[in-house]
């Protein structure tokens, strides 16, 4: 179990960071292995539903794991297709759901000045670990297989991470600033992190944040076998199986989740609907072990720490975690260790969405987040499946939402949302929910 910390916990003061605004939730935007868009995300959580697939391309043939998290429309059929030959994978994925983050927020589809904001107050915050790999790869072949004339100039501009963080800000007319955060299976939640402190000072009054990935490729697949990390179950029997006894891996996967994150005093001047409050973040690196997590749970402990601080809170206010959980047999113990030791004997109702999903890795961080400001607008928890009640691990002593979606409890008012990544990456979102919420 993860040590206690050296001193007593905490309430923090803000008067070091008075000047810093409240940051809140106002659009929402996804395309996952349940479809494109927020509604289909929302309701197959709701209703149990698993998005996982069997690879039946004949490149993934002699692969000897081929369940994977895919989503089930191809994205450039839903962009116009000149604009789609510009971009890889990662980054249509990114844009269609940058644009449903936007129109959900309120605003013109067409970008920044047609709904009545400054460019330059605007930022984009992307998190990917590799964003399309197979740009890359197809170019290689290319290259081996008919010469140098046969690579498209293309390739570079359409293999770098940032591509989907430059594409959402040429769609929406965006100058005020586009990062790429990439921190392995952390770099979601990172970079909506990011987003928060640079609303929060000032810099911009308005961000995209989430996620985009894309790396289900025969040779991710084959390297993601070889460290025995994925399940090996087909994908009709729920494969990825969160805090199950009888977990034996994770399940890849791909997507994109986005926030519209406004400055309080922005979207209520505007009239903006609210979703929640985006209170606060923690980062930590674990420091042990290229891949594997620190089995203690010690670094996620010190980011759950450090995301309650940075909100203003205690454990005493956490109402709900979307839990990492990607069905491993170290990680989902390590997680379960670090939420006892920081949030007590009875921590919150969890629920960790990657039966539903796969692991959608650097975009996982987008889309939990978007299903946990979802969970505090609505008031309710989606369950996790892959499992129930008597087949939880022994280990994982969590109360764990099986079987049904449960109500959120009506006392305290965070919901923690965890990322951690390989080599020890470990980022936790905070999101307070507000008198705007319907449940």
């Amino acid at each position: 179990m993860c040590p206690e910390p050296q001193i007593p916990y905490p309430r923090p003061d803000f008067t070091r960071r008075a000047y810093a605004r409240r940051v809140v939730v106002t659009g929402l935007g996804a395309v996952t292995p349940l479809g494109v868009g927020v509604p289909d995300l929302w309701q197959g959580l709701l209703q149990g539903r698993c998005g996982i697939r069997e690879l039946t391309g004949e490149e993934f043939a002699g692969l000897p794991v081929r369940s994977a998290g895919t989503v089930p429309v191809d994205p450039a059929g839903l962009l116009p297709r000149a604009q789609a030959r510009r971009m890889n994978r990662a980054a249509q994925f990114g844009v269609l759901a940058a644009r449903e983050a936007w129109r959900d927020a309120g605003l013109d589809d067409s970008g920044t000045a047609a709904s009545g904001l400054a460019p330059d107050r605007v930022g984009v915050s992307v998190g990917a670990i590799l964003g399309d790999a197979s740009v890359l790869v197809g170019g290689d072949r290319r290259l081996r297989e008919r010469g140098p004339r046969a690579v498209s100039p293309l390739t570079t501009p359409m293999t770098v991470p940032s591509q989907a963080a430059s594409q959402i800000s040429l769609a929406l007319r965006i100058t005020g600033e586009a990062r790429t955060v990439t921190s392995a299976c952390a770099s979601g939640t990172e970079a909506i992190g990011q987003a928060i402190d640079r609303i929060r000072y000032g810099h911009v009054d308005v961000a995209i944040a989430g996620g985009a990935e894309a790396v289900v490729t025969p040779a991710i697949m084959a390297s993601f076998a070889a460290m025995r990390a994925l399940s090996t179950r087909p994908a009709g029997e729920l494969p990825s199986r969160p805090f199950a006894r009888d977990r034996d891996g994770f399940v890849n996967g791909e997507g994109a989740g986005f926030l519209l994150l406004e400055s309080e005093e922005h979207a209520r001047a505007r009239g903006a609907r609210v979703y929640c409050e985006a209170a606060g973040w923690g980062l930590s690196a674990d420091a042990h072990h290229m891949a594997a997590p620190d089995p203690s749970g010690t670094g996620v402990a010190l980011a759950l720490r450090r995301a309650l601080h940075d909100a203003g809170g205690t454990p005493a206010d956490v109402v709900h975690v979307n839990a990492h959980a990607t069905a491993t047999i170290d990680g989902d113990l390590a997680e379960a260790n670090a939420l006892r030791a920081v949030l007590g004997a009875t921590p919150a109702p969890v629920t960790a969405l990657k039966g539903h999903l796969g692991h959608l890795q650097g975009a996982a961080g987008g889309v939990e987040a978007v299903a946990t400001a979802l969970t505090l607008h609505h008031g309710t928890i989606p369950p996790t499946i892959g499992g129930g009640a008597g087949e939880q691990d022994e280990g994982v002593d969590l109360d764990v939402v099986w079987g049904g979606p449960r109500a959120l409890p009506g006392y305290g008012d965070l919901a923690l949302s965890n990322s951690f990544g390989f080599g020890g990456h470990n980022a936790v979102l905070a999101l307070r929910r507000t008198g705007d919420s319907d449940g």
